[in-house]
């Protein structure tokens, strides 16, 4: 299948996202801290992957959703918070990532920047769970560990042979049940990850950021 380049008008360069009125900063979000891991070098890498970019965005549409998912985390276990560990991905991050770990086991977890990611788009998190004395919640495997350990989609799988604990179950169960109150929704492959809207749509509506 061949897969069509964006048009320019649809694309939004990410020096330009902060007086772009269609993106909120994550600082301005209630109830919601940030860590952006690829800003730094604890990430997969090892290595600073957002040097000389500002991430730390989301669409207004997906910030408001997870206000409101912070809202309910906070009303219904009250201490808790939500952490996002990565938002707006550039597109060219997304393609020196992809250059790194295409034809890899790793490929798995990262979509193809000819399709393109949802995270350039500034509507997708990686988020999870902290309590009030900052110890982050235990999800039986680290961010971007890209292991079946990581997979939601095999929790049941996993309890029955041990690889991880019902109290690590419990937690992952917290966080997608705060995030689908924000309008998100998971994949079957990372704990972490959450869309907000339709995938197809919003490569087809909104506007890459580059």
């Amino acid at each position: 299948m061949t897969t069509l380049p964006v048009p320019p008008a649809r694309v939004i360069r990410v020096e330009d996202v902060a007086t772009h009125p269609d993106f909120r900063r994550l600082s301005t979000l209630q109830g919601v801290g940030h860590d952006l891991r690829y800003a730094t070098t604890n990430n997969f890498a090892g290595r600073v992957l957002y040097a000389g970019f500002d991430c730390a965005w989301l669409r207004a549409e997906a910030a408001a959703g997870l206000e409101t998912a912070a809202a309910w985390l906070a009303q219904s276990r009250p201490g808790w918070r939500l952490v996002v560990l990565d938002a707006l991905r550039p597109h060219r991050v997304q393609q020196a990532i992809w250059a790194d770990v295409a034809g890899t086991p790793a490929a798995l977890y990262f979509a193809d920047p000819a399709r393109g990611s949802i995270h350039s788009f500034g509507m997708a998190v990686d988020v999870t769970l902290i309590a009030s004395d900052g110890t982050e919640a235990d999800m039986g495997s680290g961010f971007d560990e890209m292991s079946l350990r990581s997979h939601p989609a095999l929790d049941a799988e996993h309890l029955a042979l041990g690889v991880l604990t019902a109290a690590q179950i419990t937690e992952r169960g917290w966080l997608h049940a705060a995030m689908v109150r924000g309008g998100f929704h998971g994949i079957p492959t990372e704990w972490w990850h959450f869309d907000f809207g339709d995938r197809d749509r919003v490569r087809r509506e909104w506007p890459r950021v580059d």
